[in-house]
């Protein structure tokens, strides 16, 4: 899941990237109205999370204008102004929900998972395939019931493609949901990243059939999750 923030303040912006990817999100950030509108409408994300007052563009100004653009993002405003009027501004102008600084970061996570709930995505958190689970909420892989520990980026990596399981996902797709605007596109990291799944995925598998493989490299394509073959 990808989130954009948009904040001024360079030092919470920080703390806020820092601990949003420590619950598994990839996170881009922008400093200032004007470049916040540009990425938020030149690029996919789940979530952007928008500070009020802003250099160059305000965060209605930027909400307003992301929606005449057509993007349909969650929009989460955070400012220290609590008045009913800018409340009501910022929801006018195509916001979906408003946080008041200072805030605790729970209460932040409650927000951002509020937001991200789709009415399609009420099905359990739990992703299963053949034996290997992916329990969402824990950020936790099992197969044949045994752990499969993974990194943080492994992890994000096997649920972004099991999550699209039977269809075929590109390097460049992956790169973009799973890295954030800093990763060197040409680099092999998708790559290695790959074969350390495959990896730990086969030797959490109590099966002794090397065969079996989750992950499926479609040559000239990208990568599909998909039934053991």
């Amino acid at each position: 899941m990808r989130i954009l923030i948009i904040e001024d303040d360079k030092d919470f912006r920080e703390i806020l990237k820092t601990s949003l990817e420590a619950e598994s999100f990839v996170v881009d950030t922008a400093e200032d109205g004007q470049s916040g509108s540009y990425i938020a409408r030149t690029n996919h994300y789940n979530l952007i999370i928008l500070d009020y007052l802003l250099p160059g563009k305000n965060g209605d100004v930027v909400s307003k204008e992301l929606r005449l653009a057509g993007v349909k993002t969650p929009i989460l405003v955070m400012s220290v102004k609590t008045d009913s009027y800018d409340k009501v501004l910022l929801l006018d102008s195509g916001a979906d929900d408003y946080i008041c600084k200072p805030f605790a970061f729970t209460e932040l996570m409650a927000r951002i998972r509020t937001l991200m709930r789709r009415p399609y995505d009420t099905q359990s958190p739990t992703l299963t395939l053949d034996d290997l689970t992916i329990d969402t909420s824990a950020k936790e892989v099992f197969r044949d019931g045994q752990v499969v520990y993974l990194t943080r980026k492994e992890y994000m990596l096997l649920e972004c493609m099991t999550r699209k399981c039977g269809k075929i996902v590109t390097r460049a797709e992956i790169v973009e949901e799973v890295w954030d605007n800093e990763t060197d596109p040409f680099s092999n990291t998708v790559e290695a990243h790959i074969r350390n799944l495959r990896k730990k995925l086969k030797k959490a598998s109590s099966t002794d059939n090397n065969e079996k493989e989750y992950i499926h490299t479609i040559s000239g394509r990208g990568y599909k999750v998909d039934r053991v073959k």
